[in-house]
């Protein structure tokens, strides 16, 4: 059961990952904020690799598969994360990271369609619920232009990207080393941010030098959210290591009600009873679709 407190452990690093990164949004823009994720995170990553290899044996079998594995779930990761960042910058905080659950049970849909994963009476339950509660939280509020949905678009999008990304990197770690899961865990997620790092530093290079200019003055911002996130995803791919990505995503609602005390006491935002409320029912609605 390692995998829970693993989770838990995850899910508090992450929120101090994303207000780090929220932090940076207005001087770096989306995908800069995005980046120090993975570039400030991976000399990190590198370190609890390093660790875990003087008292743990590990046997790696890197095949195309296992690369292909990590590419993709470190594309799905990038647009995930500048979508959840925007998607804050946009509503509030506690907000995108409620709207961000929404991709567990959109994702439980795509796999019944596409690979005929077939789902419990409570699983189509909690997806009724899950859709409701994001309802809710998305309605805009008084004064708030009719049909402004940029926000919850946005955090679906991001949280049906994090699902994909979930699943393939449990896919990648376990084919990996089946009889080492939490080396082999980690091992993963070096590589998964060497990827996403060179990719994404060529990228704004080439195309937004400011970004990337504005990602490496705030380095002492940058450092802390890069900690936070090679902690966070070293939590995240151990669990998906021992469990699959349903049950610790479920496990993983926790992050909603730290993610509002956070943005309470960082920014300020203040989340109202109806909200809470439309939150607790995301959050019932996400859990049961896990369970199915």
């Amino acid at each position: 059961m390692i995998w829970i407190p693993a989770t838990v452990l995850a899910t508090i690093f992450q929120v101090a990952r994303n207000a780090a990164q929220r932090s940076l949004m207005t001087a770096a823009g989306p995908w800069g904020a995005t980046l120090v994720r993975f570039l400030f995170g991976l000399p990190f990553s590198l370190v609890f690799v390093a660790v875990a290899l003087l008292f743990l044996p590990v046997e790696p079998v890197v095949s195309p598969t296992y690369l292909a594995w990590c590419a993709l779930g470190g594309l799905m990761q990038l647009g995930a994360t500048a979508a959840l960042l925007t998607a804050m910058q946009r509503s509030s905080f506690a907000l995108g990271t409620a709207f961000q659950q929404s991709g567990l049970p959109f994702a439980a849909i795509l796999g019944l369609i596409v690979f005929g994963d077939p789902l419990a009476l409570h699983a189509w339950l909690g997806i009724a619920l899950a859709t409701a509660g994001l309802a809710a939280l998305s309605w805009p509020k008084r004064g708030q232009a009719a049909g402004d949905w940029t926000a919850a678009a946005l955090g679906t999008l991001s949280g049906f990207c994090f699902a994909i990304s979930a699943n393939a990197f449990r896919q990648a770690a376990i084919g990996l080393d089946t009889d080492h899961p939490i080396p082999a865990a980690l091992i993963t997620v070096a590589v998964v941010q060497a990827m996403q790092s060179v990719a994404l530093t060529a990228w704004l290079a080439i195309r937004d030098k400011e970004s990337l200019a504005a990602a490496v003055r705030s380095w002492r911002i940058s450092m802390g959210a890069g900690f936070f996130g090679a902690a966070a995803s070293a939590g995240w791919f151990i669990a998906l290591a021992l469990a699959p990505a349903g049950l610790v995503r479920a496990v993983g609602v926790v992050e909603m009600p730290l993610a509002a005390v956070a943005g309470r006491r960082l920014f300020a935002e203040r989340v109202t009873l109806a909200q809470w409320i439309a939150g607790g029912v995301t959050a019932l609605g996400v859990a049961l679709a896990a369970l199915g």
